[in-house]
């Protein structure tokens, strides 16, 4: 193994015109988006989640960074192994991904080091691990999309630094693309939702070391001079959000949601009404009592879980409940399979939520018309309790299908009774579920030719016309994104030399709905 590492730290400097300088600069923007998603993704999940985080935020955070280090070098190893031969070009990227894991250059002896050591590290980091926070937490889930274009973008680079592409390259790429997509694939269970920094395999443990090997200081430095001052002003950790940086936050957020019209404006009106009722509270003027319990109905895919997570920020930035955290879950995290344990288990969701808002989607599914349901009505039972003895600390939103979220209020008093609100969810339109799509593009670096925009506004009209109450609106965008990507990956695997633009270009053959591998 160490023979084909120095075979790159001796590779000869390219010759004039032979490294494709587009392709390394795009190799510097996909580490730093992917990044991006894992530093962001830890921003999320201490906002909505952080019960769920039982190392605590900071500890998480961490974690983070060093599951993107992880992935961005077992991708890197695993692709540029696979032939034991080595390119000039090979050699720059080495020296781009040795820069993002330590943010500083290193010189030839440092890459020998560095990569006999990444080398022993992706045998033992595992792709469950890497990726494991996408799957396991509900707020991350919608990244999935983002996480996988980013892996098939550098795994692809990394494969056609060099300007060829080999039968072991291509067997690696494939490996690859399959092992991440299982994996992002895979359905969470509710039992195992939290996340802790020591026991995410051993990623954690396992990257540190790679922390070790330091890149050698220019003597010029001192080893307690600025830059260690520097870096432990960065590793500080920075103050909560204020009130009125949630409030505004949340409102930014509606603001730009696509479609929803009415969803929107009935939003902006109670948010309207509980800053009004908080100035009158200053005045000591009595305040409207009203009920926050609501139920959203809709089809799948039409925002329900995004706005609820809005909402309790919202909520939280007026001082209505103290964090302004969202708990997610379902029947699976509620009803449990043994009698005597559906009312701890649903306790448990709630005590997470206290403070915040409890989501509860598909919560239909909790009532049975014909009351045979023993377990789901202790379920409904307890959840009705805890509603009532923590009035002033939770804010639950159950969520379904339109028409069973009113059999679900018809059929139990207790429900309809503490459900006095309800907000309509309705299907996106054509031209919405294009805007849906855009966002997507924008958002991972993808553009849309003329004839793929035309075929995507066919495709949705045809989807729209056929479509019955499990139409999936914004989740079928993001399935139609997702094959897009992956047809793209598929369709410029052969070609070399590979441009930017074939990266970044979605084109009318990859617009088909549908998984074809």
């Amino acid at each position: 193994m160490i023979d084909w590492i120095r075979n790159l730290v001796n590779a000869n400097e390219p010759a004039t015109g032979e490294l494709d300088s587009d392709l390394i600069q795009e190799l510097r923007r996909s580490l730093r988006g992917c990044e991006a998603l894992y530093v962001e993704g830890s921003q999320v999940c201490a906002d909505s989640c952080p019960e769920l985080l039982t190392d605590g935020p900071e500890k998480f955070s961490e974690l983070m960074i060093d599951l993107h280090r992880g992935l961005m070098i077992k991708i890197f190893i695993e692709v540029a192994q696979c032939d034991q031969e080595w390119h000039a070009a090979e050699r720059s990227a080495a020296l781009v991904l040795l820069k993002h894991v330590w943010s500083i250059d290193v010189d030839r002896e440092q890459i020998e080091e560095g990569l006999s050591k990444a080398s022993e590290l992706a045998e033992a980091l595992h792709w469950e691990s890497l990726l494991g926070p996408f799957v396991r937490l509900p707020p991350l889930r919608e990244q999935r999309t983002a996480l996988l274009t980013y892996v098939t973008r550098v795994a692809n680079i990394i494969a056609k630094i060099d300007g060829t592409i080999n039968p072991d390259e291509r067997t690696a790429l494939e490996a690859i693309f399959g092992a991440v997509k299982r994996v992002l694939k895979q359905k969470n269970p509710a039992e195992s939702m939290t996340i802790e920094s020591s026991g995410t395999s051993s990623s954690a443990q396992t990257m540190s070391a790679v922390a070790q090997i330091k890149p050698k200081r220019k003597r010029s430095q001192k080893a307690d001079g600025p830059e260690e001052e520097v870096s432990k002003k960065e590793s500080e950790t920075l103050p909560k959000k204020t009130r009125e940086q949630m409030l505004q936050e949340a409102t930014g957020e509606l603001k730009t949601l696509i479609g929803l019209r009415s969803v929107k404006d009935d939003l902006s009106q109670l948010i309207n009404f509980l800053e009004v009722q908080k100035e009158r509270k200053k005045h000591n003027l009595p305040k409207t009592q009203v009920s926050l319990h609501t139920v959203f109905q809709g089809n799948p895919g039409t925002g329900k879980t995004t706005v609820a997570r809005i909402l309790g920020k919202a909520l939280g930035g007026l001082g209505i409940v103290v964090k302004g955290h969202t708990v997610e879950t379902d029947r699976s995290g509620l009803v449990a399979k043994f009698a005597g344990q559906t009312g701890p288990r649903v306790n448990e969701r709630v005590d997470e939520a206290l403070d915040g808002v409890l989501f509860v989607d598909e919560a239909y599914s909790l009532v049975s018309e014909q009351g045979d349901d023993q377990f789901g009505h202790e379920a409904v039972q307890a959840l009705l309790k805890r509603m009532e003895d923590d009035r002033h600390r939770l804010v639950v939103i159950v969520a379904g299908y339109p028409a069973r979220m009113q059999e679900m209020l018809q059929t139990n008093p207790g429900l309809s009774s503490r459900f006095q609100r309800t907000l309509s969810f309705p299907d996106y339109t054509t031209d919405e579920l294009v805007e849906i799509f855009d966002g997507m593009c924008r958002r991972d670096h993808y553009v849309l030719s003329e004839a793929a925009r035309k075929a995507l506004q066919s495709t949705f009209e045809a989807l729209i016309q056929e479509k019955d109450e499990h139409f999936g609106n914004a989740r079928l965008a993001r399935n139609l994104f997702e094959n897009a990507v992956r047809r793209l990956a598929n369709r410029v695997i052969s070609v070399t030399p590979l441009t930017r633009e074939m990266l970044i270009t979605l084109q009318a053959e990859d617009i088909q709905f549908g998984d074809d591998d």
